[in-house]
Formats: structure tokens, C-alpha cells, sequence
């Protein structure tokens, strides 16, 4: 079979240069695709210490090897850039059909580096790469945006591209495609310092794999797996708008800034009840679970708010941060969301920072230009909502994320900011799901729940073994675990769900073969270890930053305040052992207790020429 290790393309803003180039077979062995040529190119290009929203910083959109050639769930799409929220490495993923289209175009990968002297879009086709001019599109939202692109270049053109959130440099905005968002660590904010608008492409569907015919057989088999999977059955009928049900129920639904783990009255916000107002169902590329369910309301001071969505991170986001079992509210904030393009959990979290803090007479009327941000007011939400996303107001200051608000507010305010390494936390409560928290203290993003998800935790996964959920140091080894797992499936770009129905890593091992002509690829260990290499480059990225064990801690609250859960387990939980869990899980890692990938290790993983930086 011939080796086929993908292309990418280089755009440079600033110059208006396109040069293309295929991915060494090297850099494929190492680092397969995905997440693995994210980290390797950006480690190997961005210089140290740059400012994220300067020309200096480099935004790299990316396909997984499998996009768009049929496989299921497997043609998401991924922005990997450094971070204007953290300051460090941060990869985000979307969905919808933008990665198999960039596939179609024949890459899988673009490097965006530079800044364009005024607002522009790239058209990308087969053909090539034109810079045009985005005046027309620039403060418009991102519904209209993708409308305007489709009818000036045709349907069977797919973008991703921000909204105003983005052009403003709201420190947590998205980048968007369709409805479906990168919305973690505000890439979309390094776009709009490029005066980027948006990439749209134009291409029908045109693949070269290493050995079609057994890709179309194992596309096949792994249809069989999948649509008898419950899991999958159940994530067809409900997406992920059924999970508060599950977190209420433990006890690790945040309520009121982080400080309750059940909401009183949970029962309004159920599945069930949101099922009342769904009206259709939508999904990415290739998949037939089509998870996304659609929402609309049909009266009240919310009438006509329509959203495809909210899943579950939103649900939480806009109902348990205010103490407010709104469901029309949460629709009504998810439409606004992306239509502004900036990410529901920080942005909900933002505003339950701010709840607490005019609860605690740390700002007042006269901060909030008039609103009353009394828990269970969700006017007062959307309304921030959308202050935020234009930077108007008070919503310019909540825009840079809770780290920078309390840095400036001071008088104590770092105490109610629930975030790590500046990044807010998603709907998990860490204090009854601890091995999750624990997840957010290592992460290489911050506090992300789909990073190394626990779904040990959760919904008492048995893989590779079973947790205690109040455990602490015992579990570093699930971390490790999870996260590196996370880090491989996502080298094919395969959906969080995906990976639980069944089919990986067999199926997907061969189905790499057959794209790259790979023989090692179809190999579990090998792919186990290309995980842990791509995890320590990050964290190689991250060190090279200045990060260390210092950043790696739970927000203060986790490890002070007892977590009250009302009728739900773990009343009274603390973590109390986040130290005695650093140095059991970087000794996994073979990291230093400082935390740095040691010498010895990442020798061990081929990355010599990182020791040497």
C-alpha cells in the first residue's frame, strides 16, 4: 500500500502567501493525525512567551485522518492554538460537516499564521486557496455569516468562522460551524486578532485512501458495532440532555457558583421536560446517533427562541450557575451564544461568579448597569448573556474570564473564581467526583471535562477498572488513563460518545491502516504510547510557558468549603489530598515533582529534541 500521511496547508495573513506541503512519514508514525499533528506543529513553530491574541500566534484547523471517508462519528474537527484565556496550549473540538470538507479539499490541516490589515474570509478549494475580502460579513452574527458564504459560494460549501464575540476578543469566544462550536480557550478570539472572519470551503467529496476497499469493509463492521450498542441506542434518543438527570441524582450538579451539588427543583430541568420542547434532531458528518436536539420555545418572555441545542455543559450552565430552572432561559442564552460565538461554560460561569459576587456586596447596581443579579433571576442572565458577547457594559469586564476579573476586582473575589489555569470549570462538581476534578487539575487545557473524561466516576465505567468517586491520591492512575486514552482516540478526531459504543481500538486501528498504509497504526500499544506522547508534548508546551505543580490545583473553594448536596451522597466532601495526589500521578508520568516531563521520559517517548529545548 502507499504511504499516505496527509497535507496541510500554510496561509499567511500578512502577506497573503498559500504554500502546501504533505506530512512527513515520520510526524505520521509519531503522531498519527488529529490532536497529535495539532500539538507537534505548534510546540515545533510558535516561539515561547508570544501574546495569543498577536500576529506571532499561529491557529491550526484540523481534520482527522478518517474525515469524511464514511467512517461513523469520526469527522469532527479540532482548533489548536495558544490560549488568550490560559496562556498555554489549548485544542478545541467541533462538529457538523466542516471537517470532512476539509478533507474533500484535500488537507488536513491548515497552519493560519500572521494578520491581515483588514477583516477577510479564506475560500478554499481543490483548486486552491484566495484570501477575500470580509467587510461585508465583519459585526454580523454567525447565522448570518454562514448563510452569506453559502449563497455567494455555493451548497456545497461548509464554514467555521466567528461572531461578534470573536471580532471584540471575548477571551472565551468560539469558533462556529453550523450550530456547533470549538468554543474552549477562545480560539475564536485568535481569529478575530487576525482578522480572520472565516474559512469556507468548497469542495464535493473526493478522497485518496491507502486501500479504499478494505476501509469500505471496516466502515461496515464497525456500522454492525455501533447501532447495536445501548449506549449508542440511548445516545440517538437523547443526546446528552438526560446527564443533569444523572448529576443531580449523585449529588455533583453545581448549583450557585459551585457551591451546592443538587438544585432544588432539578426536576423541572430533566430530560423528560426538555423533550417537551424539542422539535427536531441534527449531527455531525457520517453519524447516524444525529445527538443534537433541537429546542424552541413557544411563549412567555422567551417566545420564539430557538436553539439547536441546549446539551447537557448548557443545560447546566445557564440553569444551576443562577439557581434558576428556567428552561426556556437556557434556550433562549444558547441561541445568543451562538450567534455571538463565545462558549456557554465559561460564559455561564462567568455569570455565577458575578451572581456571588453582588450576593456578597462585591460589586453592586451601579458595576451591573442596572441589573439585579439575584440567584433565580434569569432575565438578568440573558441579558449578561449578551453584554458579554459585544463587550458592553459590565460585560466588557466578564469577558476576559474570572481569573482577570477578580485580579482586578480584588477584595477577596479570587475566593468565589471557580477556575484552573484560568480556564472556568464545566458541570461536574470535583469535590463528589473527584477523580474528574483531578482530571481538571492536570489537564493541559485547564478545567475541561472532556480532556480525560471519568466516566468511572459518573456512570460507574468499569474500564479500566471501577472508582471509588470520593477517592483521591488511589485514583491517579484512572487519570492517567483516561487522558491518555482521550489523547489517541482524538488522533482520529473520534467523537467523546464514539469511543464508548464499542468499536474502539480495534476497528479503529485497521481503519487507520487502510487510510495511511501504516502497518504499526493498527497496533494498541502503539497508539496507547502515541497518546502519552502527545499528552507530554503538551505539557512540554505548557512547562516551556511557565506552568508548573503551582498551577495545578482546584479553586480554592474545592479544598476549603465542604460541598453541601441537599437529599443527594457526598454531603460534607473536601478534597483534602490534592498534594498527595500530584506526586503519585507525575511519578505515573514519570514527570519531576515539580511536575516536568523528566528527561528519561520523554527520551523514552522520542522527543529528544524537546529535552534539549
Amino acid at each position: 500500500m502507499a504511504v499516505n500521511t496527509g497535507r496541510f496547508l500554510r496561509v499567511n495573513l500578512s502577506t497573503g502567501k498559500t504554500t502546501t506541503d504533505s506530512v512527513p512519514e515520520q510526524v505520521a508514525r509519531d503522531f498519527v493525525g488529529g490532536r497529535g499533528y495539532g500539538i507537534r506543529y505548534l510546540y515545533d513553530e510558535l516561539a515561547p512567551d508570544i501574546d495569543p491574541l498577536s500576529k506571532q500566534n499561529k491557529l491550526i484547523l484540523l481534520a482527522g485522518p478518517l474525515a469524511g471517508a464514511g467512517a461513523l462519528a469520526s469527522s469532527r474537527w479540532m482548533a489548536v492554538t495558544k490560549s488568550p484565556l490560559t496562556g498555554g496550549y489549548i485544542r478545541s473540538v467541533g462538529g457538523t460537516d466542516f471537517g470532512a470538507w476539509l478533507s474533500f479539499a484535500g488537507y488536513e490541516l491548515m497552519i493560519i499564521e500572521g494578520k491581515a490589515d483588514k477583516p477577510v474570509y479564506l475560500h478554499l478549494t481543490r483548486e486552491g486557496c484566495t484570501v477575500e475580502d470580509a467587510a461585508q460579513l465583519w459585526g454580523k452574527d454567525t447565522k448570518v455569516t454562514q448563510e452569506w458564504l453559502t449563497e455567494k459560494h455555493g451548497r456545497n460549501t461548509r464554514a467555521v468562522c466567528i461572531g461578534p464575540g470573536g471580532e471584540k476578543l471575548v477571551r472565551y469566544a468560539a469558533i462556529v460551524s453550523g450550530r456547533r462550536t470549538a468554543g474552549r480557550g477562545g480560539t475564536g478570539a485568535v481569529m478575530g486578532s487576525k482578522n480572520l472572519k472565516a474559512v469556507a470551503i468548497t469542495a464535493t467529496r473526493h478522497l485518496q485512501l491507502s486501500d479504499a476497499t478494505a476501509f469500505a469493509q471496516l466502515v461496515k463492521d464497525q456500522t454492525k458495532v455501533v447501532l447495536n450498542d445501548k449506549g449508542f441506542q440511548n445516545h440517538r434518543e437523547w443526546g446528552t440532555t438526560q446527564t443533569q438527570d444523572v448529576t443531580n441524582s449523585i449529588g455533583v450538579y453545581p448549583v450557585q457558583n459551585f457551591r451546592y451539588g443538587q438544585q432544588i427543583g432539578y426536576e423541572e430541568i430533566t430530560g423528560a421536560e426538555y423533550r417537551k420542547l424539542r422539535t427536531g434532531k441534527f449531527g455531525c458528518y457520517a453519524c447516524p446517533a444525529r445527538c443534537g436536539m433541537e429546542h424552541k420555545v413557544n411563549s412567555g418572555v422567551y417566545a420564539s427562541a430557538h436553539s439547536e441545542g441546549p446539551e447537557y455543559e448548557t443545560i447546566w450552565t445557564f440553569t444551576g450557575n443562577i439557581d434558576s430552572t428556567s428552561k426556556e432561559a437556557s434556550i433562549a442564552a444558547d441561541e445568543i451564544c451562538d450567534d455571538l460565538g463565545i462558549d456557554t461554560i465559561s460564559t455561564g460561569v462567568a455569570i455565577g461568579f458575578a451572581y456571588e459576587l453582588y450576593e456578597k456586596g462585591l460589586i453592586t447596581k451601579k458595576d451591573t448597569d442596572g441589573l439585579e443579579l439575584k440567584y433565580g433571576n434569569h432575565q438578568a442572565m440573558v441579558a449578561l448573556v449578551k453584554k458579554i458577547g459585544r463587550r458592553e457594559g459590565i460585560g466588557d469586564l466578564l469577558a476576559e474570564g474570572v481569573a482577570r476579573v477578580a485580579a482586578k476586582i480584588g477584595k477577596g473575589s479570587e475566593v468565589y473564581a471557580i477556575h484552573v489555569k484560568g480556564m472556568e470549570l464545566p458541570a461536574y462538581e470535583p469535590r463528589g467526583a473527584k477523580t474528574q476534578g483531578f482530571n481538571y487539575v492536570t489537564s493541559n487545557i485547564g478545567a475541561s471535562h472532556c480532556f480525560g473524561y471519568a466516566a468511572q466516576d459518573i456512570f460507574g465505567a468499569p474500564v479500566p477498572r471501577t472508582s471509588d468517586r470520593f477517592a483521591e491520591a488511589e485514583n491517579a492512575d484512572l487519570v492517567v488513563y483516561n487522558q491518555n486514552h482521550t489523547a489517541w482516540h482524538e488522533t482520529g478526531i473520534i467523537c467523546a460518545f464514539a469511543a464508548r459504543w464499542g468499536w474502539v481500538p480495534d476497528i479503529f486501528g485497521k481503519m487507520l491502516v487502510a487510510v495511511r498504509g501504516i502497518d504499526e497504526l493498527s497496533d494498541e500499544e502503539h497508539l496507547s504510547k502515541v497518546g502519552e506522547r502527545i499528552y507530554n508534548l503538551e505539557r512540554a508546551f505548557n512547562v516551556r510557558e511557565g506552568f508548573g505543580r503551582k498551577d495545578d490545583t482546584l479553586p480554592k473553594r474545592m479544598l476549603t468549603e465542604p460541598l453541601h448536596t441537599r437529599k443527594a451522597p457526598g454531603e460534607g466532601q473536601i478534597v483534602r489530598h490534592q498534594d498527595e495526589f500530584l506526586d503519585n500521578y507525575y511519578k505515573l508520568r514519570g514527570w519531576t515533582k515539580e511536575g516536568v516531563p523528566s528527561a528519561r521520559k520523554l527520551k523514552e517517548l522520542g522527543l529528544d529534541k524537546v529535552v534539549k529545548k
